[in-house]
């Protein structure tokens, strides 16, 4: 994978650089808003990576200029600006995700992948299927070794996020975000109760758990046995 950096802090861009290298990922770094669009606009890159503050042209008017252009590279968005109305501003903005200072490596490296593969499967999916799992997305049908599995709306968009990324640590920002929309405040039990009550559904009368939780990282569906 090959990534554009914008990023006006160096300190920030040489620890990104070097920690993204080490999962294989060659990062070309520019800390100017104005050359960093000409750059995104003149090569190709999997995915930009871009700060809000930068100097000569804002982070966020990059990605309506390259979005405008017609430019569909993934972009994930870095900044220190946490309030949920900011994020809001930046994907609506155009931007794939949105990362806040300070962040885990890990889950950046998560996030990067996660945007490039949407981009890579953008064509239609109507059905997911994660082991003995089958969901319908169509129908909104979801099944488990056949049976049905009756979910509620909030339950089946959790489901099909843990689907689309089976086998894969999910962080709980990153399921907050994808299923709730950034709407419920990070410190309640929401997230916890949606999951066990999806657990006991999708898990009633197996032996074997298929959501796992990862201490101190998140979730992760069992992609198989």
């Amino acid at each position: 994978m090959r990534v554009l950096l914008i990023e006006d802090d160096g300190d920030v861009a040489r620890y990104l650089k070097r920690g993204l290298s080490e999962f294989g990922i060659v990062v070309d770094h520019v800390a100017d808003g104005a050359d960093g669009l000409e750059m995104a606009r003149g090569s190709e890159y999997d995915a930009l990576v871009i700060d809000r503050m930068l100097p000569t042209l804002e982070g966020l008017e990059i990605i309506r200029m390259l979005r405008g252009e017609g430019v569909r590279t993934p972009i994930l968005i870095l900044s220190a600006l946490s309030h949920v109305d900011e994020r809001i501003r930046g994907l609506r903005a155009g931007g794939d995700d949105y990362v806040t200072k300070p962040y885990v490596l890990a889950e950046l490296h998560a996030r990067l992948e996660a945007i490039v593969r949407r981009r890579d499967n953008a064509q239609p999916q109507t059905k997911l299927k994660a082991g003995d799992i089958e969901m319908d997305l169509s129908t909104r049908q979801v099944t488990r070794a056949g049976k049905p599995v009756p979910l509620h709306p909030r339950e089946f968009r959790l489901l099909e996020y843990l689907m689309r990324h089976a086998g894969q640590i999910v962080t709980r920002t990153m399921l907050r975000e994808a299923v709730w929309d950034y709407h419920f405040h990070p410190q309640t039990n929401t997230l916890d109760v949606h999951i066990s009550r999806l657990r006991q559904k999708i898990e009633k009368g197996f032996a074997n758990p298929i959501i796992l939780t990862v201490r101190g990282a998140g979730y992760c569906l069992r992609a198989g046995e």
